[in-house]
């Protein structure tokens, strides 16, 4: 099993990254990175257990109060520093993490690179990353209805988390077929795979349900929709422990 965070609001995001990686290491991975967002953005990444990635970060310092994290179990590509998580987009402007797998993805890639795309890894993550640029591009849309449309052209399971280096007060979440929730802070949101890495900073948590998507914006206010465009009222719960 994989492992996702992700946090938006007020705070240093690294630390809450970091502690939160470890918080899912019981989940089993390979590999293990970082994604922050502040005045442009950085990609940490690294096979190997959290303590490797965070001797990559050194003693680097961030702003950052955006950012994703993820743990990977290997699928799709040998676990090593290249197909390790977060992955970009082709212009680099799109960062995802991603649980599941992306059954389609060879058709998609043919396709993508039929238009033009290049790829770094061998990864069904980067292939849906660079499917929801295109869509953004070709429909010019927004990111989040980028998302709904790409999302309902992928066969398979996932939990993703989207960063846009464009966009610094958004997150993008969604899932089907892998678990997701959101914790619901003061002008703050946690995202994580399961409640480990959240429960020390809020009890208020919503799950997301199949195939719906979040749009999470830095004042602590959300959206969630389905992939067929129809706004939910999600029901926020106080977790007991």
């Amino acid at each position: 099993m994989c492992g996702i965070v992700g946090y938006i609001g007020k705070k240093e995001a690294y630390p809450i990254l970091i502690k939160g990686l470890k918080r899912l290491e019981y989940r089993g991975y390979d590999s293990a990175g970082i994604a922050l967002l502040n005045n442009g953005l950085s990609i940490y990444k690294k096979a190997g257990k959290v303590s490797d990635l965070e001797a990559v970060v050194g003693g680097a310092t961030f702003a950052a109060n955006i950012g994703i994290g993820h743990t990977r179990w290997a699928t799709h590509g040998e676990p090593n520093d290249r197909n390790a998580h977060p992955h970009i987009s082709q212009s680099g402007d799109l960062a995802i993490i991603h649980n599941g797998i992306i059954e389609n993805y060879a058709s998609i890639k043919e396709e993508l690179t039929k238009r033009g795309y290049t790829f770094r890894t061998d990864t069904d993550t980067e292939v849906l990353i660079n499917l929801i640029e295109e869509v953004q591009k070709k429909e010019n849309t927004t990111l989040d209805n980028a998302v709904r449309i790409a999302l309902n052209q992928v066969v398979g399971a996932y939990a993703i988390v989207i960063l846009n280096k464009n966009n610094p007060d958004q997150l993008i979440a969604a899932r089907k077929g892998s678990p997701m929730v959101l914790g619901i802070g003061s002008d703050e949101i946690f995202v994580a795979s399961d409640a480990s890495p959240i429960i020390e900073y809020t009890q208020n948590v919503v799950y997301l349900e199949e195939q719906e998507y979040a749009v999470i914006n830095r004042n602590g206010s959300y959206t969630i929709r389905t992939l067929g465009n129809v706004e939910k009222s999600p029901e926020i719960i106080k977790l007991e422990f």
